[in-house]
């Protein structure tokens, strides 16, 4: 397995899961959405997004234009989670699964540009 496919993998888990824990408000989620300022239909939709962008990359080396959009598509939201995560102050322990998360994608999305290695 190459190591573009076993991150695909990873992401791929991460994000299913993470969205589908948003779409039915599992565990912590309502809180958290109140504590980031999304309404709880707000937070699905976040995890809708989520969840595509999981699909999508999970689709890509079938279609690869689309596994590398849903990789951009997630790496936006991510921008996003770190930007509220600093505008909340939160700490290290809220910051870094979005920063690392972030540079999982972004790790991806290079190796798929320098032919997939």
């Amino acid at each position: 397995m190459s190591l573009s496919a076993a991150l695909a993998c990873l992401i791929v888990l991460i994000f299913a899961l993470l969205g589908v824990a948003k779409i039915m408000g599992l565990g912590p989620m309502p809180e958290l959405a109140a504590h980031a300022g999304f309404t709880t239909s707000a937070y699905r939709l976040i995890g809708a997004l989520e969840l595509a962008g999981a699909i999508g990359v999970a689709t890509g080396p079938v279609l690869p234009l689309l596994g590398e959009l849903a990789g951009l598509g997630l790496l936006l939201l991510l921008a996003g989670a770190v930007t509220t995560h600093v505008r909340k102050g939160d700490g290290s322990p809220k910051l870094v699964p979005a920063v690392a998360c972030a540079a999982l994608v972004a790790w991806y999305l290079v190796l798929l540009a320098g032919g997939g290695s």
